[in-house]
């Protein structure tokens, strides 16, 4: 093999290298809101899973399908952690490379946590780190093959808590807009909650609402993040997924979601799994639990554009 052919192979690699890399995006192009300086720094534990905590510039990461297989469907996922740490592979980029063998473009979320001194008024900050991620992937859609009227959120957990306050505040103004992105829609067009956190009342997670709200909130505070409480016609259609014998995130926070969703006549998808308690993930250790991402599939399949 000569010299030339050699050196071509190796630029053929290297541009195939670079194409296969995901892309990651800074949320925030400007200031990031409700940010103040300290010595605080990010936190990553890898010894079971990656969790990542005390997240200072919160990120997207794209994880693109072939091109051949793309569907034009979009997810962005927001993974568990109590609102205390990010389940960053296991309910993250674990199920980014599931949606993506799918043909579904899927975008992690390494959104800030509210238990950092980072910032101020914490509460705020999840959804705003939320918002923005769905205004840029929608800024994005275009260049990443996607349509921007069939992209989604997947949450898990505290995740699925984060999840569903975009998918009933997505019109709430919790930030200053920035640039055009912010004028964009940050609606999801559908929602998957895996074992979520929904209420902030009698049923909830107390962990994530203590992280979330701290230990006195106020009722008005308990209320509006009491997803169950916001539900309106214009809520997402809805895939929720949980397991009746779980005892951190009791099963009671996805029936009252879809309760409501009902009530307001929103389409929603309910499994309830006899065993299976917190925190499964794909299921895949689980001969029942890991059909539940095939019955997603199957639903979102179904959804009018």
């Amino acid at each position: 093999m000569n010299k030339n052919k050699v050196f071509f192979l190796l630029l053929l690699f290297m541009y195939m290298l670079g194409n296969a890399q995901d892309t990651i995006l800074p949320i925030w192009t400007k200031e990031i809101p409700n940010r103040i300086a300290t010595d605080e720094k990010e936190v990553e534990d890898s010894e079971e899973i990656l969790r990542i905590s005390l997240v200072q510039k919160p990120i997207i990461e794209v994880f693109l399908p072939a091109k051949r297989s793309a569907t034009g469907k979009a997810v962005l996922i927001f993974p568990g952690g109590g609102y205390h740490f990010l389940a960053y592979d296991w309910e993250g980029t674990d199920v980014a490379k599931f949606l993506n063998a799918k043909g579904i473009a899927a975008i992690v979320v390494k959104s800030r946590l509210p238990n950092s001194k980072s910032l101020t008024e914490a509460y705020k900050v999840p959804l705003q780190d939320a918002q923005r991620a769905m205004r840029i992937t929608r800024a994005n859609a275009s260049t990443w093959h996607i349509n921007p009227n069939e992209i989604g959120i997947i949450g898990f957990s505290a995740g699925g808590h984060l999840a569903s306050t975009l998918g009933t505040h997505y019109d709430e103004i919790v930030y200053e807009k920035q640039d055009p992105v912010d004028e964009l829609s940050a609606r999801p067009d559908f929602m998957a909650l895996i074992y979520p956190v929904i209420t902030m009342k009698e049923q909830t997670h107390q962990g994530s609402k203590n992280a979330l709200l701290g230990k006195k909130p106020s009722d008005d505070q308990v209320e509006a993040l009491s997803n169950e409480t916001q539900v309106t016609t214009h809520t997402p259609p809805t895939f929720l997924v949980h397991a009746t014998d779980d005892t951190v995130v009791p099963v009671e926070n996805s029936l009252l979601f879809y309760t409501a969703l009902k009530a307001h006549k929103v389409p929603v998808t309910l499994f309830v799994y006899p065993k299976g308690g917190h925190g499964f993930g794909l299921g895949l250790h689980d001969e029942f639990l890991k059909d539940w991402p095939n019955q997603l599939m199957t639903w979102m399949a179904t959804l009018k554009r």
